[in-house]
């Protein structure tokens, strides 16, 4: 059963108000995608902090009219699964990891920053680390120094020590 005029209305009004807070667009086909793993699929978008959602075309269309993700319009045929995020790469990132492991998602194009990706340009966006995985990384490569300082000192109050008892 289709959707009415103020159904329409709604969706296009939910899309927008996702689209305008959103960093990428990264949207995939799905044809014949068993109930279950759709499941897991949209557990792992929320969790991921992604807006998940099978829409109509059409109603996506009319969404992103007016916005850097404009561009994307040419690409949305078929039956599609938008993965929406106002992190840079977590949507790219949740629809890549799952197709890697489930041939019936196929990634078709993405929309980062205004510029319209390709196949390839998405799976490049999912191959960047996250925020939090450089925000790790980062304060790791800040701590080792002071943690080398600590056990330098450490040491060296220990060969004191040594010297001042052997004496």
């Amino acid at each position: 059963m289709g959707l009415n005029l103020d159904d329409k209305k709604a969706v296009v009004a939910e899309v927008s108000a996702q689209v305008a807070n959103a960093q990428t667009i990264a949207v995939a086909e799905y044809r014949g995608i068993a109930v279950g793993d759709l499941t897991a699929l949209r557990a792992k978008a929320r969790e991921s902090g992604v807006y998940l959602r099978v829409l109509k075309n059409t109603l996506v269309r009319r969404a992103i009219a007016g916005t850097p993700f404009e561009g994307l319009a040419a690409d949305l045929t078929g039956p599609l699964i938008y993965g929406i995020s106002t992190d840079p790469v977590a949507a790219a990132k949740v629809l890549n990891d799952f197709a890697k492991g489930n041939d019936k998602i196929v990634l078709r194009a993405g929309s980062y920053a205004g510029n319209t990706l390709d196949k390839a340009g998405v799976q490049a966006l999912a191959s960047i680390p996250s925020r939090e995985e450089l925000l790790a990384k980062l304060l790791g490569v800040m701590q080792a120094p002071v943690s080398g300082f600590a056990g330098a000192l450490a040491a060296l109050a220990k060969k004191r020590e040594e010297e001042g008892a052997a004496a």
